[in-house]
């Protein structure tokens, strides 16, 4: 949440469930929510390494799912993320954000689904019409604004001021947690959005993206899939 680039920590086993699911004192692995994969990896204890393939949250825990048994409470180990992977889905995360910043405020729709992939990104959308040119003039209006310098930030606001913000909330059906403060990702000048996940710190790190495909979804409800490029 404090920083998308840290790829490493040193923590302290709290539990450990079924031999595999793992609670950390704290953590850098991001776990699955809003439409954003978990993060990947690996937990190593001295010379052995336990692959981390799924991180989710649970009661207010994040729980690390390992590949095999053998850590045990008190423990110190290292926690490391697959880089890579977590960076390609934080440009994704970014460039969805200004997508549908794009698209809602040219078109007053409002994000029906969404799920981010490392091999592509997923949009659904209230749109009355299924207007595939239109949806591609979308994704180059988006492309315009990757070329530049836009600085993106987070920070937390009181949840009664976060929400005057125009647009904060985006997607149709989802109501922000009942917590005092809210996290609010900010493309500078261009959008501000109520957001828990990972993102680059300028939009000129995202590259481009380019469209896939667009799918008619029924009565009102329009579907994208787009890819980013170098």
């Amino acid at each position: 949440m404090e920083d998308s680039y840290l790829k490493e920590c040193e923590a302290t086993v709290v539990s450990v469930k079924d031999g595999k699911y793992v609670v950390l004192n704290q953590t850098v692995f991001y776990p699955k929510g809003g439409g954003q994969p978990s993060d990947t990896g690996k937990i190593i204890r001295g010379d052995e390494v336990y692959k981390v393939v799924y991180v989710g949250k649970f009661s207010g825990e994040i729980s690390h799912e390992v590949d095999h048994a053998g850590l045990k409470e008190g423990e110190k180990v290292q926690c490391v993320i697959d880089w890579d992977r977590r960076y390609r889905l934080m440009r994704s995360h970014t460039a969805a954000h200004l997508f549908a910043s794009l698209l809602c405020n040219g078109t007053g729709a409002l994000v029906t689904g969404n799920q981010l992939e490392t091999d592509k990104i997923r949009f659904d959308f209230s749109l009355e019409q299924f207007n595939p040119d239109l949806l591609q003039k979308y994704v180059d209006k988006t492309n315009e604004l990757l070329s530049k310098d836009v600085p993106v930030k987070s920070y937390e606001l009181p949840r009664e001021e976060a929400l005057k913000i125009p647009g904060v909330i985006k997607m149709a059906s989802a109501f922000p947690p009942d917590i005092p403060r809210l996290r609010i990702v900010e493309l500078v000048n261009l959008d501000r959005q109520a957001d828990g996940g990972t993102h680059v710190k300028n939009l000129n790190e995202v590259g481009r993206i380019t469209l896939l495909k667009t799918e008619n979804k029924g009565k009102n409800n329009r579907r994208i899939y787009f890819i980013l490029t170098p």
